[in-house]
């Protein structure tokens, strides 16, 4: 199979929402360049890049998919993504690696919700972007408001490239406003003829095609200044121009396309072959030790892998993009991020499910490879010697959270094992264990994304995995100070048991004074693996406790602190203080004492107006402004304290604290009050006191349990 030099390799990712006609485009892409005979259609299941059987099912991508086409001695990499946030896992990877956006509007719906929070995701990675306005054939296909609406959303880059002469049912023809030509297409698309522009269309055209050239002038000095001489720049002075301002994004050219009827993807190409910039052209990649790597043909050779697949009769697939230098079979290589030698064992380019075997790939380029045994997603594979780290992608946080388990306990490890294989191909599936509850926890991006997971462990797996909502992981603690004593004594027909403990405990906090009117002798903080400290006082004088029994005291009161008295959660942040007690000469042991210690802690804890503490988490709700008072409403009613308020461009940030007990399933909730158009991330802000009417419901429900079990 032919392989291209740096120069002449563009990658591409096609972005857009739920239904605006990625996948089609990218079949239609394809078509023209000669790689496939027939077009499949997404509906009939048999597009080259929807093959999993989910896809299938659903009628819709689930998953990035790697495709290439040739088109006039150039290589295109298309990475076509899914189109909703939950699935936000599989565009993130190929935003990273692309060196153009291609954002698809629907010309029926404008710009949509998804195309505002992709858009979002876009603004971290500084890429180029071209904007398809796709299914202009649509009956109610309106381009001049779909463009309208992208400026609005957008910015002034957006810059008009096309505009069709009609559109709906009829459309056919499109002006370009930077060849001056008129593309007349049949009814079933395909190559198109070139014609004059009529002169009912002049004036218009030539109104847009002087604010193109405005626009490519603006970007470069020496342009500038030959336009304000001339007044009109050469196509190749305009294509000059437009390429820098893509770079500086300051310029996002539109075109016009009928994806379904092959109408505007050839022109489309032919602006990516000439216009987008090549990898070599794009700045140097950010290093993790702030170092920068150029992408350069005779640089040393570098990968870095953006996506892991795991197929049923392959097993792992490597995706990646030489960042550096030349990639040929048999090398090795070495991953920086854990150490190991990786052995290239084989190189393809893949266009969805077909692998295409090639010997080697040139810096800039997209390929995968079999079996690399100690790699992951975003790690780097150098040549030996090097010291190349690149920076890993950055997946967000879990925004909805469900316990999972194996219907049939006896399938848990292999459900744990299945969970951990998901994660692997997709880091925004996240998976823990709540020691304090004894859950398993799985994190997803929604509803969706979870539903998803589910269906890959029944249909791939042939699990039944069973999903709950998560317990909330409480902290007790104590206001005020008490003492407590507590005499163990128990004879048997033998030795029996006696110990006798007299103690003090008091709220910890950092900085705070020794204990009074006792004689401490020792002091040890120890730091809980729930958080928070238990600090512990030896102020026993005369002997009365032997000092080989204080560490049972101190085992019997930590033991009680991971499963504390009032709901069975973790207790934190007290002082203890031991100040006296009794022993027997030949009835006390360790049994005896940490019994004893266990319980004057538990009666002294009781006594020392005790608090449930829950977590809160620090949340930044980002909402359309209009929409901003019904989740305002909403998060009150969560017992939220809202921080703050900050604009930001057509949305309002709201940054508030908020328990995380009245966060369950709160992605869901806030897609149903913002008609899906708002979005939020959490990160844990602090312990916080329970208010007391729920202290009281959340104690109460613990004896019952207790009781009943």
């Amino acid at each position: 199979m032919k392989v291209f030099d740096a120069k002449h390799i563009k990658n591409i990712v096609l972005l857009g929402s739920h239904g605006c006609g990625k996948t089609t485009l990218a079949e239609t892409m394809l078509f023209e360049a000669g790689l496939i005979n027939r077009r499949g259609r997404v509906e009939e299941g048999n597009t080259v890049s929807d093959f999993h059987p989910i896809e299938h099912e659903r009628g819709s991508s689930v998953h990035l998919s790697c495709l290439h086409t040739e088109w006039r001695n150039y290589k295109i990499n298309i990475i076509d993504t899914p189109g909703l946030d939950d699935l936000v896992g599989e565009t993130i990877p190929a935003l990273r690696v692309a060196d153009t956006c291609v954002l698809l509007l629907n010309a029926h719906h404008g710009v949509e919700v998804g195309s505002d929070l992709i858009w979002g995701r876009m603004q971290h990675y500084d890429r180029p972007v071209i904007i398809g306005v796709n299914q202009l054939d649509h009956p109610h296909a309106d381009f001049d408001s779909t463009v309208a609406q992208a400026k609005d959303h957008f910015g002034g880059a957006v810059t008009v490239m096309q505009y069709p002469v009609e559109q709906g049912e009829g459309f056919h023809r499109i002006i370009d406003l930077l060849k001056m030509r008129m593309y007349v297409f049949k009814d079933d698309g395909g190559k198109p003829e070139k014609e004059p522009i009529p002169e009912s269309e002049k004036e218009r055209a030539e109104a847009l095609h002087k604010e193109l050239v405005e626009k490519a002038a603006e970007n470069d000095e020496a342009l500038m200044e030959k336009y304000f001489e001339q007044g009109e720049l050469t196509e190749d002075e305009m294509r000059q121009g437009l390429k820098l301002g893509m770079m500086a994004r300051t310029c996002f050219p539109v075109f016009c396309l009928s994806a379904l009827r092959n109408m505007g993807s050839g022109r489309l190409m032919g602006f990516i072959d000439n216009v987008a910039p090549s990898a070599l052209e794009m700045p140097p990649a950010p290093l993790v030790d702030g170092g920068e790597l150029p992408c350069q043909a005779e640089g040393p050779a570098v990968l870095f892998t953006f996506k892991t697949i795991n197929e049923p009769r392959t097993g792992w697939i490597s995706l990646f993009k030489v960042m550096s230098g030349e990639v040929t079979e048999g090398m090795e290589l070495v991953n920086d991020n854990t150490g190991a030698t990786e052995r290239i064992g084989q190189l393809f380019i893949v266009d969805g499910k077909e692998r295409r075997h090639v010997d080697r790939l040139a810096a800039g380029d997209i390929g995968g490879t079999l079996k690399l045994k100690d790699t992951a997603t975003a790690h780097t594979l150098h040549t030996p010697g090097q010291a190349i780290k690149l920076k890993p992608i950055a997946f967000p946080e879990p925004r909805i959270r469900v316990t999972v388990k194996a219907a049939d306990t006896r399938q848990e490890e292999k459900l744990h094992q299945a969970l951990l294989d998901i994660h692997r191909e997709d880091p925004t599936v996240v998976l823990g264990f709540n020691r304090e509850t004894g859950e398993q926890v799985l994190g997803g991006q929604g509803e969706l994304h979870l539903n998803l997971v589910k269906w890959r462990l029944e249909h791939e797996q042939k699990l039944e995995p069973v999903f709950g909502s998560p317990k909330v992981p409480y902290r007790e603690t104590i206001r005020r100070s008490a003492e407590a004593s507590y005499r163990h004594k128990k004879q048997t027909g033998g030795a029996g048991q006696f110990a006798e403990v007299h103690l003090r405990i008091e709220p910890w906090s950092e900085g705070m004074p020794a204990p009074e009117g006792v004689n401490v002798r020792g002091m040890d903080e120890h730091d809980l693996t729930t958080g928070g400290k238990l600090v512990f006082c030896n102020a026993i004088v005369g002997g009365v406790i032997d000092n080989k029994f204080l560490p049972s005291i101190l085992k019997g009161i930590m033991e009680k602190m991971e499963r504390g008295p009032l709901t069975g959660s973790p207790a934190r942040d007290i002082r203890v203080t031991v100040y006296d007690g009794k022993m027997h000469t030949v009835d006390s042991n360790d049994v005896s004492f940490k019994i004893a210690g266990t319980m004057a802690f538990k009666d002294a804890f009781a006594q020392a107006d005790p608090q449930l503490m829950e977590p809160v988490q620090e949340i930044e709700v980002r909402v359309p402004e209009d929409l901003m008072g019904d989740v305002m409403t909403d998060l009150q009613g969560r017992r939220s304290i809202i921080m703050g308020i900050e604009g930001q461009g057509r949305f309002q940030v709201i940054k508030a604290h908020t328990p995380l007990a009245e966060l369950d399933r709160y992605s869901t909730t806030l897609r149903s009050l913002t008609q899906g158009r708002g979005t939020y991330s959490e990160r844990f802000h602090a312990y916080q006191p329970v208010p007391g009417d729920l202290q009281a419901r959340l104690v109460n429900g613990h004896r019952e349990e207790e009781a009943v079990a």
